[in-house]
C-alpha cells in the first residue's frame, strides 16, 4: 500500500478500535444528544468524551450542530448505520470464531446487547481474515 493512503486508513480504522467512541455511537444511535448528555451517560470525563466526538466528526461519522452555546452530536446515518451493518456482517461470516471462542469462555451463547456486539467486533477485530 502506498505511504499516502496509510494514515488515511490508520484515522478510520483506528477511530472505529477505541471502546469510547464505540460507545458514543451506541449512545447517539438513540438521537441526537449534546456532549453534557453524552458525559452523564458515559463513564468518561468530558474531555475524554470531547477528544472522541472530535475524532468521530473528522472521520464523518458524526455531524454536530450549534443551538446556542451548546453543540449537538448525531450520528451521520448515511455513512455510519451501513458500515456498522456491514462489518457485523463480515464479522458473521468470517469471524464467528473468535465470538464462538469468547462464548464458550464465558459460558453463554445469547445474543447481547448493541454494547456487547460492539464490544465483540472491537474483541474479533484481530481474528478476521
Amino acid at each position: 500500500m502506498r505511504q499516502a493512503l496509510r494514515q488515511p486508513y490508520r484515522q478510520f480504522f483506528g477511530t472505529l478500535a477505541n471502546q469510547v467512541r464505540l460507545e458514543i455511537i451506541e449512545f447517539l444511535s438513540q438521537g441526537t444528544k449534546n456532549v453534557t448528555s453524552i458525559v452523564e451517560a458515559l463513564p468518561y470525563e468530558q474531555s475524554t468524551v470531547s477528544h472522541s466526538l472530535k475524532r468521530l466528526e473528522e472521520c464523518g461519522f458524526v455531524t454536530v450542530k450549534r443551538k446556542g452555546k451548546e453543540r449537538y452530536y448525531e450520528l451521520n446515518n448515511a455513512t455510519i448505520k451501513p458500515l456498522l451493518k456491514m462489518m457485523h456482517q463480515h464479522m458473521d461470516a468470517y469471524c464467528k470464531c473468535v465470538v464462538a471462542r469468547k462464548e464458550e469462555k464465558n459460558g453463554t451463547n445469547k445474543t447481547g446487547s448493541q454494547r456487547d456486539a460492539l464490544q465483540e467486533l472491537q474483541d474479533a477485530h484481530s481474528g478476521c481474515s
